[in-house]
């Protein structure tokens, strides 16, 4: 159990890491319309980033928190991005509520008692038995991903 306990301490770490090297690497960018990995420009990486880790991962690890055995329905990324994406919206602010966001998060993976942490939920694509701490490791494994994105020439 100790080793479990240090895996999850390091993982919500890294988490709140990874999101402030992300923002920095965005803010780092000269032209944040400029065609980047996939297509997309950084500011709809932001934007997608942003929108993922409130909506999605933070939205699914809220309610299997608060909800019995919840199920979540699949998420098209490129749907929500035609349907809702605002390149008006500055990135300044994108990124301002992207870490006040995973720093609310952090701080209340912090606070739990370790039975939350196998609180269950269910993903129609997924099945079931999927575990608060799954949607903690994808969380982190979806920011590590957009942050590597912008690396790359």
């Amino acid at each position: 159990m100790k080793e479990l306990i240090e895996y999850r301490v390091k993982m919500i770490a890294r988490l709140s890491e990874a999101a402030h090297e992300f923002c920095a690497a965005c803010e780092a960018v000269h032209d944040p319309f400029e065609k980047i990995a996939g297509g997309w420009n950084l500011h709809q990486i932001a934007w997608h980033t942003r929108d993922v880790e409130k909506l999605v991962y933070g939205g699914r690890i809220d309610r299997t928190l608060h909800e019995d055995n919840p199920q979540f329905k699949n998420f098209d990324a490129d749907e929500w991005m035609a349907a809702h994406y605002n390149p008006q919206e500055s990135l300044s602010a994108i990124l301002e509520d992207f870490i006040k966001d995973v720093d609310a998060l952090c701080q209340t993976l912090r606070d739990l008692p370790q039975g939350a942490w196998s609180r269950e939920s269910r993903h129609e694509a997924l099945g079931g038995e999927l575990t608060l701490q799954l949607w903690v490791e994808r969380s982190l494994a979806h920011v590590e991903e957009h942050l590597k994105s912008l690396a790359k020439p």
